[in-house]
């Protein structure tokens, strides 16, 4: 059940239009649905304003096949991170739209403009310090999006050739919340936060070299930022950031 699901209820029962019986019922339906080996959380977009996010990552195809099933049947938009091919290829046969993000490894199907997020804050500027970490910026990129927001990348522009996020500095400072994706040493969110007077959401990535120690280097490097207002996820994140910044970028109502 979504926010806008249970408006139409209420003004349906206060127009006489379904009975008392009717209304309660449909306030008391089970808010999860137990498939066995999930329990998928149908009242979560009344909660916190979006649908249940698959994690696909250790489940079997036929898993996710199912939950995204389920997910959808209850007029959810989908959202799946962490999704190989042949998901993929058994979501389509279940869900009519599904579309794959080969990049961002994202499975995704209906309209991700919610009437909620329509009137977001503005822009979402995604950037990525080099082409490996794209990957994790799209799975961020992505995210903003269905959640309803604008969002603008700029990829490729790390601190190996400073001039490149210096060129940029006009739309980091018109965004309304930036996410900065980088490995090696993770400098390039300090760069950014100290161009800009909006939230910086850095992601570290496990790209790099050995002593990278596949992210750390960067998680502890941005976690030691002297720039005011970086704010750091978990590595190779991009999800949650994207969500994070959503929830930024959403006017409180």
């Amino acid at each position: 059940m979504t926010r806008d699901h249970l408006k139409t209820l209420l003004q349906d029962f206060k127009a006489g239009r379904i009975q008392d019986e009717d209304f309660l019922e449909a306030l008391t339906i089970t808010p999860f649905e137990m498939l066995g080996f999930a329990t998928v959380d149908h009242h979560r977009a009344l909660r916190q304003g979006f649908p249940e996010v698959i994690f696909c990552a250790g489940k079997t195809t036929q898993q996710v096949a199912t939950i995204a099933e389920t997910i959808v049947r209850q007029g959810h938009p989908l959202v799946a991170t962490h999704a190989s091919q042949r998901m993929y290829q058994a979501v389509k046969k279940k869900v009519s739209g599904a579309k794959y993000h080969r990049v961002a490894r994202i499975i995704t199907s209906g309209n991700p403009q919610s009437r909620r997020y329509q009137k977001v804050r503005g822009r979402i500027v995604v950037v990525s310090a080099g082409t490996s970490d794209i990957p994790v910026a799209e799975e961020a990129a992505i995210t903003a999006e269905m959640m309803g927001n604008p969002v603008e990348r700029l990829y490729d522009v790390g601190v190996a050739g400073i001039h490149r996020i210096l060129s940029q500095s006009r739309k980091l400072r018109t965004a309304s919340v930036v996410i900065v994706v980088a490995g090696m040493e993770g400098a390039l969110p300090s760069v950014v936060g100290g161009l800009v007077g909006v939230p910086v959401i850095a992601v570290p990535t496990s790209i790099g070299y050995g002593a990278s120690y596949r992210g750390l280097a960067a998680l502890l490097a941005m976690l030691n930022s002297c720039a005011a207002g970086v704010l750091v996820v978990n590595v190779d994140n991009g999800f949650g950031a994207g969500y994070a910044a959503s929830l930024i970028n959403l006017p409180r109502v």
